[in-house]
C-alpha cells in the first residue's frame, strides 16, 4: 500500500470529493484508511456512569484506499506515487534507501 499513517491525501471520489486531509490510521489487510474529517458518521453513545447523559458522537469511518490520492505540496494536487532507490551521491549515508516520489514533479513526498 502506498499511503501511510501521517500522509496528506486528497479524496477523489464520494461525498467528500476534493477534501485534503491527514491519514489517521491504515488498515492494510482490508485496504482501507481512516482520514481525519472525511466519511463522518454519528454514533449514539449510551451513558457509562450513573448521572451521565447519553450523547451523539461524530466519528470518521474508514474509506477504501482507491478513493484517495497522495497529495504533493509542490504540485499542489493529488498525484500518483512512484519509488526511487537512492544511490551514494544523492544522499548522505542513505545509500540503497527506497523513497516515494511524485510521478509529476519527481520530488520526494
Amino acid at each position: 500500500m502506498r499511503i501511510k499513517k501521517g500522509d496528506t491525501v486528497q479524496i477523489i471520489s464520494g461525498k467528500d470529493r476534493g477534501k485534503i486531509a491527514k491519514v489517521l490510521k491504515v488498515f492494510s489487510k482490508i485496504e482501507k484508511i481512516l482520514v481525519e474529517g472525511v466519511a463522518l458518521r454519528k454514533k449514539h453513545q449510551r451513558p457509562r456512569k450513573q448521572g451521565q447523559k447519553g450523547e451523539v458522537v461524530t466519528l470518521p469511518s474508514p474509506i477504501h484506499v482507491s478513493n484517495a490520492m497522495l497529495f504533493c505540496k509542490n504540485c499542489n494536487r493529488g498525484v500518483r506515487v512512484g519509488y526511487q532507490i537512492l544511490e551514494d551521491g544523492l544522499s548522505r549515508g542513505k545509500a540503497g534507501k527506497k523513497i516515494r516520489i511524485c510521478k509529476k514533479c519527481k520530488n520526494e513526498i
